[in-house]
């Protein structure tokens, strides 16, 4: 099986870029997007239910913002929209599905670039986020958490790490955070394989075109899993070249 997590930043625009396109060629047996910025009237799903995909998508109330959306060849048996907290559910950040013994949770953690008040919820709903992930854990012991965690969790996944350490995305807070989560059950998928890369980001500036060109990224993009299906990990891969957005799509396959 074959996962991939991908902040699309606008589905409609991401659409118009190529997407359907490259999903029709890509063997990707469940698609988690972030940032859909639309709710599934705004599109044609059908251009997805014809390539096989049932649809589980949980659209932020205010129109044109956040959204998250899980597109799985196999039919979930079982959809959760939300994860309980008010503002989160509101803004449209976690759907799960649960097809058979596996779970996966697309998450798209809040950014805190445009402010104070956007940061200090940012710390809120971490500490959320991670009191339901730990409880589902207890319940579903073969979770994957898919998403933009808008966290880059060590100096290696982050271009510049002394001229971003007072940025949001890399503040010693945030990371921390990320310590925690990897230290109490969870495995980056992509670290578990490749252990050691360097310049392996999944996000990079628009501000400036050559950004991306020169690859000045970070890496806030994850596949992560619970300890027990860690060992079903038969490759983990980020896919720079994939450009239908300023992220790019990240891919966990789990051997059957």
């Amino acid at each position: 099986m074959q996962i991939v997590s991908y902040n699309v930043n606008g589905i409609r625009a991401a659409i118009k870029k190529g997407l359907i396109e490259w999903l029709e060629n890509a063997a990707v047996d469940v698609l988690c997007v972030q940032e859909t910025k639309a709710s599934p009237e705004d599109i044609d799903i059908s251009i997805f239910t014809s390539l096989g995909y049932h649809v589980a998508w949980y659209p932020a109330q205010k129109k044109g913002y956040s959204g998250v959306a899980i597109f799985s060849k196999k039919k979930p048996d079982n959809i959760v929209y939300g994860n309980g907290y008010e503002m989160s559910d509101a803004e449209g950040r976690v759907v799960r599905v649960d097809i058979g013994d596996l779970t996966i949770v697309n998450a798209y953690f809040p950014s805190g670039t445009s402010g104070e008040e956007r940061q200090t919820y940012k710390y809120q709903w971490l500490n959320e986020f991670y009191t339901y992930i730990q409880d589902l854990k207890k319940e579903r012991p073969s979770i994957i958490v898919a998403g933009d965690y808008n966290i880059a969790h060590k100096e290696v996944d982050i271009h510049d790490p002394k001229g971003n350490k007072k940025s949001s995305g890399f503040l010693p807070e945030e990371r921390a955070w990320m310590d925690q989560f990897t230290e109490n059950g969870w495995v980056d998928s992509f670290r578990q394989i490749h252990p050691e890369a360097t310049g392996a980001y999944s996000w990079w500036s628009q501000r400036f075109p050559s950004v991306r060109l020169n690859n000045k990224g970070w890496r806030i993009d994850y596949l992560c899993t619970t300890e027990t299906l860690a060992k079903k990990i038969k490759n983990a891969a980020i896919l720079p070249d994939v450009k239908h957005s300023d992220h790019c799509p990240i891919l966990v396959e789990l051997k059957k």
